[in-house]
């Protein structure tokens, strides 16, 4: 299964612009007699892209980059700070609790980890059955029962009568992943947030799983945020590629321009770490030295230049300006 080159048109599904998670530090008994001014984690901080209906757009960066609550902010399952989320032309952040869980049929989320995701007093029955049961959407056992096979099926679990009545323990990682994927599956979203949904699951499952979202989103048009730390797997099912620095997105393009033609250091020392043949020559990796820096203390200027290897005074005291820097790909360096 090579990268995925979808030919779909330009309707917009999904528009961020400015999207802000910010949260009060926590802060010891001590700290917080000697200061009153709280802190505040800045998880994202400004984050512009959009989605195309049944495009998969990947957010990739290293663990702690604020990948994962931008896609809970988009659902507002965590609340934002600031910008706008524009979904299908109305606004998100915008919607009360009627309009809100509306919303969440048409957008779902399948969370990392199905060992922790998933109930394990329900069966696989109750697990996909809930959300129909929440937003009252079947008038009959009959038509619930048909729905929750239909959402089975389409997950790739066969003959789901037979396993209507096992618990999650019953299954096999795989099969509990795909449980997780049919019961987002159910309400017949259009837009999913899939949060490193292979990450916990062996290698020799993660091949199923992946083209299963992308048969999905090829019959259905279904379009993905798709989470993920790993790079190979982002241009192995994307469409563009987001790399996402300490609440920020410092590029954005194709996946090929993005793998193949990095602009920003940050990107090309993901790149240069990919896993490849021995036969071909390791020269030229990039090894990032330390940790990304704290979000309540963001460097000033660039604020990847800490670990940067072509830092220069520049970078310390004026923060790059994000910009289109050829068609369709974006980036935000002061040496791009």
């Amino acid at each position: 299964m090579g990268p995925v080159n979808y030919p779909g048109n330009n309707n917009e599904l999904i528009k961020i612009s400015g999207l802000e998670v910010h949260f009060a530090a926590r802060t010891g008994f001590i700290s917080s007699l000697i200061s009153k001014n709280s802190s505040l984690v800045r998880a994202v901080d400004g984050v512009d892209f959009n989605l195309r209906r049944g495009e998969i757009l990947c957010l990739a960066g290293e663990s702690g980059s604020g990948k994962t609550t931008t896609g809970k902010a988009i659902l507002r399952l965590v609340e934002p700070t600031g910008g706008e989320v524009i979904f299908d032309g109305e606004n998100v952040l915008q919607f009360n609790r009627s309009r809100l869980r509306k919303f969440r049929q048409d957008a779902q989320i399948i969370f990392q980890d199905p060992y922790e995701s998933l109930n394990p007093r329900q069966t696989v029955f109750s697990t996909v059955a809930e959300p129909l049961e929440v937003n009252h959407l079947c008038s009959s056992m009959e038509e619930k029962e048909e729905r929750v096979a239909e959402a089975l099926k389409d997950a790739g679990l066969s003959n789901p009568g037979e396993i209507f009545i096992r618990y999650p323990h019953e299954l096999s990682g795989g099969q509990r992943q795909r449980l997780a994927i049919a019961s987002a599956l159910v309400l017949k979203p259009d837009f999913i947030v899939a949060d490193e949904p292979v990450s916990m699951l062996d290698l020799s499952i993660r091949a199923g799983i992946l083209k299963l979202m992308v048969d999905l989103r090829d019959k259905k048009g279904i379009c993905y945020l798709f989470i993920t730390h790993d790079l190979s797997l982002a241009w192995l099912v994307s469409d563009r590629i987001a790399i996402m620095y300490l609440g920020k997105i410092v590029e954005l393009g194709t996946a090929d321009a993005v793998i193949k033609s990095p602009l920003h250091p940050y990107t090309r020392a993901l790149v240069s770490v990919i896993p490849v043949p021995k036969k071909i020559s390791l020269a030229g990796r990039t090894l990032l030295k330390g940790e990304t820096p704290d979000p309540v203390n963001i460097p000033p200027g660039c604020r990847f230049h800490p670990r940067c290897p072509e830092a220069a005074e520049r970078c310390r005291d004026e923060e790059p300006l994000y910009r289109e820097v050829s068609p369709n790909h974006f980036g935000a360096c002061h040496f791009i």
